[in-house]
């Protein structure tokens, strides 16, 4: 089946909530780094995927279309350009593969839905996207659910480790150098981030540096 994914990046001062352990600089190198591993999974799937990007960039391996309004109206203005199934995939999900995703492509159901932690939506995978609106954030997942409703879809609720492992927080980083096996866990090595054990506890920290 063909489908086109839609990625929303945001390549100026991302994921602010590691300015505890990574300057600005290396924030949106780590987020590259993400969106890499995300655009690699989806391109092993055989489909094209386009960047909703916040501001200009350039992506060797995806379409760039940029949007400067809130996300919700930038998916809502990309999924009906697109006349086949449409994936709305998060780009911090740096434990993605193309066989997870297969997971999610292969549903019967008219949509599939991965939830994130605390109620949030990683990723959704619309069969007829014509209908649906995005409603992400807050509990978006339950918001979701409701829109499915109200468009008549049947639904799938995907469980999956490896797509609902969004990273948001330093604690986030253990699962990256655990299960990561792509260029966001490569970047995290190369700043010297590494798994620290102890007292029973799994952490993470830089260079000499435990990061509480």
């Amino acid at each position: 089946m063909y489908f086109h994914a839609l990625i929303p990046f945001k390549p100026m001062n991302p994921k602010t909530r590691l300015s505890c352990v990574m300057n600005q600089e290396e924030r949106e190198g780590f987020a590259y780094a993400m969106l890499q591993d995300v655009v690699t999974a989806v391109n092993r799937t055989g489909c094209s995927a386009t960047l909703l990007s916040t501001s200009p960039y350039t992506c060797e391996t995806a379409l760039v279309a940029v949007r400067d309004e809130g996300l919700n109206e930038a998916i809502d203005w990309a999924l009906p350009q697109f006349h086949c199934p449409a994936l709305i995939i998060m780009a911090d999900l740096p434990l993605v593969t193309a066989r997870s995703l297969q997971r999610v492509l292969s549903t019967d159901a008219d949509m599939a839905i991965v939830p994130g932690r605390g109620g949030g939506t990683n990723v959704i995978f619309l069969k007829k996207p014509n209908c649906f609106h995005a409603r992400y954030y807050g509990s978006s997942f339950q918001k979701h659910l409701a829109m499915a409703e109200e468009c008549g879809f049947t639904v799938e609720v995907i469980d999956s480790f490896r797509l609902s492992t969004d990273i948001d927080e330093k604690e986030d980083l253990v699962e990256v150098l655990i299960h990561g096996k792509g260029k966001a866990r490569e970047y995290l090595e190369a700043l010297g981030f590494t798994v620290m054990h102890e007292k029973g506890r799994v952490g993470v920290a830089r260079g000499e540096k435990i990061l509480d």
